[in-house]
């Protein structure tokens, strides 16, 4: 099975900070030695992470916002491809969490929730569309490519403070697993990146990130059991950083950590082989 070790040129969308970061600067590790562009709309953390981390002088960055009109979006991405033409996978990493409450409809923000939407779901959309013309040739050439979108184990079930946040998680989710089933005879693997809940900076909306978290630590305590200790529901940043480069490293179809894995398990194995079989019956 074809893996992140098979990659020759790595790019991290919003590797500014967070998982996107830690996984970019993990990715930079691999004995294989690839060229890892960093990537995100804040020049001067992109520029600091090159400086501090480029001894190799394998570590690239480029600016770039996600929210771009877009044709704009296309045209960045076009010169993104021109420059590094060896890039044969693109990591997803880019995301915000805002909390609604829809018991009080008048406090509903619609602009940030479908910059959320756009954020979190379309804007990664198109960018797979615009990236999809490169990786199918390069895969049709027989070089395995690789799209990462990372999604969260809220899209297997939801929190319900962050409704919108859960709602888009659970599009790309879906979006993944009919991707890995399409773009397989194009030798373009999907691998579907799953964290859990993470000590990591998350930039969001209308929710401090603190009260989010003792949120899920108490829904997670009500669920399984209050006696089972806070890390049973937390991976800090390292933890969960090398538990996913484990699986990205063994080529697995999919990559949960942390109590992702067991969410997973429960509600979703299979499907992604039972996608397979219902599209190859259309």
């Amino acid at each position: 099975m074809p893996s992140i070790s098979d990659c020759k040129c790595v790019l991290v969308i919003g590797s500014t900070s967070g998982i996107g970061r830690s996984l970019a600067l993990a990715i930079l590790d691999l004995p294989s030695q690839p060229t890892v562009v960093v990537c995100g709309r804040r020049k001067e953390r992109l520029d600091e992470l090159v400086a501090s981390h480029n001894a190799t002088g394998r570590l690239k960055s480029v600016t770039l916002d996600v929210l771009s009109e877009r044709n704009a979006l296309k045209s960045s991405i076009e010169e993104i491809v021109n420059t590094y033409p060896d890039l044969d996978a693109v990591l997803f990493s880019n995301g915000i969490q805002c909390a609604f409450d829809f018991t009080r409809p008048d406090t509903i923000d619609l602009d940030s929730l479908e910059c959320e939407l756009a954020t979190n779901y379309t804007s990664i959309v198109r960018m797979i569309t615009f990236f999809l013309p490169h990786l199918i040739k390069l895969g049709e050439q027989g070089r395995p490519t690789f799209l990462y979108p990372v999604s969260s184990g809220l899209s297997i079930y939801p929190a319900a403070g962050v409704p919108d946040y859960c709602a888009t998680k659970s599009a790309l989710h879906s979006l993944s697993i009919s991707l890995a089933v399409q773009l397989k005879k194009k030798n373009v693997h999907v691998v579907e990146i799953i964290p859990p809940l993470v000590e990591s900076e998350l930039h969001g909306c209308g929710f401090p990130s603190i009260l989010f978290r003792l949120y899920c630590l108490l829904t997670c305590a009500l669920v399984q059991g209050a006696t089972q200790g806070l890390s049973r529901f937390w991976l800090t940043l390292e933890e969960y950083t090398k538990e996913t480069m484990e699986g990205l490293v063994r080529g697995d179809p999919y990559v949960p950590a942390g109590t992702a894995v067991d969410r997973y398990k429960k509600f979703e194995s299979g499907k992604l082989e039972a996608a397979a079989r219902l599209y190859g019956q259309s």
